[in-house]
């Protein structure tokens, strides 16, 4: 699973997946290792967020879902979590004119109501005014935990059972996914995890059943277009069996 040394080449266009899920990890050690503070690291993540994005537009993705905040990092320092809600408000506010201009829509998974007002609304006006494009799906993962996500889908499904709009032996695999954050879209074909770790923290448990996994040593920072094509690659030269 962690990366081979070798760039591979993307044979073409039909080996790409439909959907990459990437958990954006390294961005703290990038800072420590350059004695910089958190701050930075966190900046040059985002930057790489929008060179990534571009990237996965290029080479014919169809769904890019990232793990940009997560229900445990409120357990954070106070002031790094208001750091990084105020990066996500400026990355929703900064990047939603070059967005459109890539045909880049946004859409955000997650108890994203929780967000403070700020950042919930500048997300809000960031998924709208993307709302007509037709290229690249960003998935911004934001106050997302894949237990939370199945306790409120378990919620709402047994709402609907209970209310007799749902039968109880209808519940299948395609009617669950319906009750999900990501409903209506298929699940990741591909999943990245840079930073060097080998877990998948709590990260769309139930739609990467069947993802091919890829690491990288290399911290989110670091992480470019080059990195990307090596991922792609590696994904293009395995033969997926979903079980069978």
């Amino acid at each position: 699973m962690i990366e081979r040394r070798q760039a591979t080449a993307i044979p073409d266009r039909t080996a790409v997946p439909k959907h990459v899920a990437i958990i954006m990890d390294g961005n703290r050690r990038w800072a420590r290792d350059r004695g910089l503070p958190t701050v930075a690291g966190h900046r040059a993540g985002a930057t790489t967020l929008r060179e990534i994005a571009r990237a996965a537009s290029d080479r014919g993705l169809g769904i890019l879902t990232v793990y940009a905040f997560s229900e445990e990092n409120w357990r954070r320092e106070a002031s790094e979590v208001s750091l990084l809600m105020d990066l996500v408000r400026g990355f929703a506010t900064g990047e939603a004119a070059a967005l459109r201009e890539a045909n880049v829509r946004v859409r955000a998974i997650g108890r994203t109501a929780a967000l403070p007002e700020a950042t919930r609304v500048a997300v809000e006006a960031l998924v709208a005014a993307t709302a007509s494009c037709t290229g690249l799906l960003l998935n911004l993962a934001l106050n997302y935990g894949a237990r939370g996500e199945l306790c409120d889908a378990m919620r709402a499904l047994a709402c609907d059972v209970r209310s007799g709009s749902l039968a109880l032996d209808s519940i299948d695999d395609d009617v669950l996914g319906k009750y999900l954050y990501t409903a209506g879209l298929p699940d990741p074909d591909l999943l990245i995890r840079t930073g060097g770790e080998l877990r998948v923290s709590n990260f769309l448990l139930y739609q990467i059943a069947y993802a091919e996994l890829w690491a990288t040593r290399t911290l989110w920072p670091d992480f470019d277009a080059a990195q990307l094509d090596i991922a792609l690659g590696e994904f293009a030269s395995r033969q997926r069996r979903f079980g069978s």
